[in-house]
């Protein structure tokens, strides 16, 4: 059973980087999961989505935003990177740097994938108040 990449499928920036690490995903470790056609999670981690990419790993942990993104960048094979920047000084930069990105999907979008088509795409995240 592969580990299960949740994220939000109506952001084609959301869509873009899921397919860059599942391009480089080399031994199939995951499957990505838009978080709203999964219905086994529960109504608690589906809110928890609207906010930040999910994996839920085979052992059942459920890691989320920069946590999640370190543990995706440890599987497909930058490990000494991944783990260098989970130290914990490094961790709090990981996980402001994921927010900042979040809020501004739409120009991270623009920025990594000049070429992408974007017809119909929405790349705003939902805040909480």
């Amino acid at each position: 059973m592969p580990h299960r990449i949740l994220w939000d499928g109506d952001c084609g920036f959301c869509r873009r980087v899921v397919e860059w690490f599942l391009r480089h995903d080399k031994q199939g470790l995951f499957e990505a999961i838009p978080y709203q056609d999964d219905t086994s999670i529960t109504p608690e981690l589906r809110q928890s989505c609207t906010q930040a990419v999910h994996v839920i790993t085979t052992d059942g942990r459920i890691l989320k935003a920069g946590r999640a993104t370190l543990f995706l960048l440890e599987q497909i094979g930058c490990r000494r990177l991944a783990k260098w920047l989970a130290w914990p000084p490094f961790l709090r930069v990981v996980e402001a740097f994921y927010r900042f990105v979040a809020r501004h999907r739409s120009l991270f979008d623009q920025i990594l994938f000049p070429r992408a088509r974007r017809k119909g795409e929405s790349c705003y995240v939902r805040h909480r108040s």
